[in-house]
C-alpha cells in the first residue's frame, strides 16, 4: 500500500517533470476515481406493493442499493410514518445512508372542517420534522373545469394558511399537480391559478412533468417562467423512465439546474414486466447513465 510520505513524493515528482496531477489523485486509492454519485431521489410509491409484502425496512435497504440517495415519504397516519414512530423511521434512514427530504399528505378539507384540519397538520408537520424533511406536498387535489372560482381561490388560501403553519418549523408546504389541473376555468388554466392565488412565500409546486406533458403544457416553459414557484421536480414517464422515448429529459434537467433544484424525485406507477423492482432500477440506470443528470 502507498505511504503518505510516498504519494506526496510521487506527486512532488509529478509536477517536477510537467505531468498530470489528476492521474495520480485518480490512482493513489487504488483505481479509478469513483463516478460521482447524482442526487437521484425516489418516491416510495413506487414500491408500494414491496412495502406491503416485506415492509418498509427491506425497501429502504433495496433502494439504497439501487443507488438511490434521497426518498420521499407516500405513508402517515397518526403521528407514524409507515407504521414506525418518526423517530425510529428517521434511524431507519440513517442507517441505510438515505437522506428524505419530502413526502405526500394530506387531509380532508372543508371551510366546516378547518380547525380539525389544521389540528391534523400541526401533528403531521411534528411528526415529519422529526425526520428532518424539507417539504410536505399536498397530492392531489378534486377540482375540473367545473369548479366554482371561489371554490379553488378557497383552497388556495386553505393552502396558504398550511403553509404558514409548516414553515413556523422551517418546511415548505407544497402541492403536486396530475393532468386534471390543466383543464381551465374562465379560459385560464387551474394550474395557472392556483400559481397565482396562493401566498408565493409559504406554498411551492412540485412539477409532475409527466402528468404536466399529459396535461398539454409544457414543464420547461413553467420552470423558466416561474422560477421561484417550484422546488421540488416529479421525474416520470408511462413506466420505467425513458422507456416510453416520448418525453425528452434533457431540457427538463437543463432547466431544472438552471433554477438550481436540488430535489427531484423518481415515480414508476406502471411497470413493463409487472416488477416494480426490476423498474425502478431501469429508472434509476437510465438517468444515472444520462450526463445531464446532475
Amino acid at each position: 500500500m502507498q505511504t503518505r510520505r510516498e504519494f506526496l513524493r510521487q506527486a512532488a515528482a509529478a509536477l517536477a517533470g510537467g505531468l498530470a496531477l489528476p492521474q495520480i489523485f485518480t490512482s493513489c486509492g487504488g483505481g479509478k476515481a469513483a463516478a460521482v454519485k447524482k442526487n437521484i431521489g425516489l418516491q416510495l410509491y413506487s414500491l408500494r406493493e414491496m412495502v406491503k409484502d416485506e415492509g418498509i425496512e427491506k425497501v429502504l435497504e433495496a433502494v439504497a442499493k439501487m443507488g438511490y440517495t434521497n426518498v420521499e415519504l407516500a405513508s402517515y397516519n397518526d403521528g407514524q410514518i409507515y407504521g414506525m414512530s418518526p423517530a425510529s423511521f428517521k434511524k431507519l434512514l440513517d442507517d441505510n445512508g438515505l437522506r428524505c427530504t419530502s413526502a405526500h399528505v394530506s387531509t380532508t378539507y372543508t371551510k366546516e372542517t378547518e380547525a380539525e384540519a389544521f389540528q391534523w397538520w400541526d401533528k403531521a408537520i411534528d411528526a415529519h420534522n422529526t425526520v428532518g424533511l424539507k417539504y410536505l406536498i399536498q397530492p392531489w387535489l378534486d377540482v375540473n373545469e367545473n369548479t366554482p372560482l371561489d371554490t379553488l381561490k378557497q383552497y388556495c388560501d386553505y393552502f396558504s394558511s398550511v403553509g404558514q403553519k409548516t414553515a413556523a418549523a422551517s418546511i415548505s408546504f407544497g402541492y403536486h399537480n396530475h393532468a386534471h389541473e390543466f383543464k381551465t376555468i374562465d379560459g385560464q388554466p387551474i394550474y395557472d391559478l392556483m400559481l397565482d392565488n396562493v401566498s408565493k412565500n409559504h406554498v411551492t409546486f412540485e412539477l409532475d412533468v409527466f402528468w404536466c406533458i399529459k396535461g398539454g403544457a409544457d414543464p420547461v416553459k413553467y420552470l423558466a417562467e416561474r422560477p421561484g414557484q417550484f422546488k421540488a421536480i416529479h421525474i416520470k414517464d408511462a413506466k420505467e423512465i425513458g422507456a416510453s422515448k416520448e418525453i425528452n429529459f434533457q431540457p427538463i434537467f437543463e432547466q431544472m439546474k438552471a433554477n438550481n433544484i436540488k430535489d427531484w424525485f423518481v415515480e414508476v406507477e406502471e411497470y413493463t414486466n409487472n416488477n416494480p423492482v426490476e423498474s425502478v432500477q431501469q429508472s434509476y440506470d437510465y438517468l444515472a447513465a444520462a450526463e445531464y443528470v446532475y
